[in-house]
This record gives C-alpha cells, sequence and structure tokens, in this order.
C-alpha cells in the first residue's frame, strides 16, 4: 500500500472537490472518471459513459433493484444507469459543491447525500448492487470500506469497484517519484495494490468473480485533460486563480507517466456477497 508524506484524510478530500469544483467540472466533465475506449474511435464523451455503462453490465442490473453510488461526485452515473436500467440509487458524495450542483439537476429515482461512506448509516442488506469508480482511493479506512460494502448488500449483493492501482512491487523510483506524489497531490490517503484489494474484498466477505486490467484503454484520459486544462488556463482568468492556489502542475505529467511505466494500474474488480448458501449469485442466470 503506497501511502503520502502528508496525511490525508475525509475533511481535505471535501475541500479539494469544493474547492476545484469548476475546474473539475471543465475539465473532467461531469461524471469525473476515466474514459474507457474499445474502438478507440470513441469520443471523450462517449467513452466515459462507456465505463458507466461496463459498471452496469458487470452489475447485471435489473429494473427495481436499489443500489448504492460510493463517491457518486455529480450524479451522472447514478442518473445515467437508474434511467438506462430502471434502477433506483443513492449517491454518497464528500463534496458540498457536488451534491449541490446534482441537486439542481434531479432525476427520478436517484437521492444523493453528502455523507462519508464510512459513516453511510443505511441499513443491513438493504441494496441489491453497488459501485465505487474512483472512489476507493480516497477512503481513509480502505478495509472498513469493503466492510461497509458487504454489510449494507443484502445475500447474493454485486459490488465493482473501478480503482487507480499501485504497481505490484512498484521499483523505488516509482513511489517516490510517482505514486507517492500522486497520492499526496490527488489527496489520496492510500493507494493499493490489486493483492491489497483482493485481501481486503475477501477479508470482508466478498468472492471475487472477475477482474479486468483496463489500464491500456482507459490512459489517454489523461491527455485529455491535460490538454483541457491548458486551454481553460489560457481563457479563463477564474481558472489561472484557482489553479494556482489548489494544484500541483505536475499531477498531469506524472499521472501520464505513471500510466507509461506501468507505475499505476486501473483496475475492475466485480465482486459478490456470499448467498445464505455460501455461494457467489450467478448474475448472469438471474438477469436471463
Amino acid at each position: 500500500m503506497i501511502v503520502p508524506d502528508i496525511s490525508q484524510n475525509a475533511a481535505a478530500v471535501a475541500d479539494h472537490y469544493d474547492g476545484l469544483d469548476p475546474i473539475y467540472r471543465g475539465v473532467w466533465g461531469e461524471h469525473v472518471h476515466h474514459g474507457l475506449w474499445t474502438t478507440g474511435r470513441e469520443t471523450p464523451a462517449q467513452a466515459v459513459e462507456a465505463l458507466s455503462h461496463t459498471v452496469g453490465d458487470r452489475l447485471h442490473l435489473a429494473p427495481g433493484e436499489t443500489c448504492v453510488d460510493i463517491g457518486c461526485g455529480y450524479g451522472s452515473t447514478a442518473r445515467l444507469l437508474a434511467a438506462a436500467r430502471g434502477v433506483s440509487v443513492t449517491g454518497f458524495t464528500l463534496s458540498a459543491e457536488q451534491a449541490q450542483y446534482a441537486a439542481a439537476d434531479p432525476a427520478p429515482g436517484v437521492d444523493i447525500h453528502v455523507r462519508d461512506w464510512l459513516v453511510n448509516g443505511l441499513p443491513d442488506a438493504s441494496a441489491d448492487a453497488a459501485w465505487a469508480i474512483e472512489s476507493s482511493e480516497h477512503m481513509v479506512d480502505k478495509p472498513r470500506f469493503f466492510a461497509e460494502a458487504h454489510r449494507v448488500l443484502a445475500p447474493g449483493g454485486r459490488f465493482v469497484i473501478c480503482a487507480w492501482l499501485a504497481e505490484t512491487d512498484a521499483p523505488a523510483w516509482k513511489v517516490r517519484h510517482l505514486l507517492e506524489p500522486i497520492c499526496r497531490e490527488g489527496r489520496l490517503p492510500s493507494m493499493g495494490t490489486r493483492e491489497d484489494y483482493e485481501a481486503m474484498a475477501t477479508t470482508a466477505g466478498f468472492a471475487i468473480t472477475d477482474y479486468e486490467d483496463v489500464s491500456r484503454r482507459v490512459a489517454r484520459t489523461w491527455t485529455i485533460c491535460a490538454g483541457r486544462l491548458v486551454k481553460a488556463l489560457l481563457v479563463d482568468p477564474e481558472a489561472r486563480r484557482v489553479a494556482r492556489s489548489r494544484i500541483s502542475f505536475l499531477i498531469l505529467p506524472r499521472m501520464i507517466l505513471a500510466y507509461r511505466t506501468g507505475a499505476m494500474r486501473y483496475g475492475i474488480f466485480t465482486l459478490s456477497r456470499l448467498n445464505q448458501d455460501g455461494v457467489p449469485r450467478d448474475p448472469a442466470a438471474a438477469a436471463g
């Protein structure tokens, strides 16, 4: 597990997203997560939605199911999957700015709260499915992140995590010059490896039903974001003011280099809470 030399907590994460709210929407868009390219010809907007739909596909969401979006940002993925799959979604974000923006565009079946997932207050076994797209990285207590998901999901419930991951056994220079600074500048209390995540998931009681490394299919997100940020800084005085006080301009080249060197990976985990009989639910069979 990579841990930055400056401790990060939930308040620091909230402040990061609140303070950078206009830049995040301009540079990342309303989904605030990577795009997923399949053919390479998709637009950035199509690639971003493709990642959300990939999550929905892997969860085998069915109409009427109750879902949780852990780290929902502006609620765009929650709205997309609620509309496309007929599910209801409760979303959690640490950012009051994100929740306020989401409230201006309400959607049927979507309910967003400003609340730390680690103290989410949901009843036991109250959800059929949950997802966390690039939010587990911000969790101060990652084992508890998994434990809370296991508690909230009903037996047979499904959980998909899209995560920034550290290279397994990354050499010291990658940790020192890439991974540790990325954690510090991105307000990540820690960054785990695939093995860290799988160990925490199984300890919490999940069965791991699938894992895919999609690093090559998401990496171009960062060159797109770099281009958008440069454009924003050239034309928008407010963006320049906010960026000067809140952004380390090295984080974008660091992210690009981290992907190119393999120091950072992007993984999609599909987990299942065991049924009462002690076996994972077969969502494909249930959907059929």
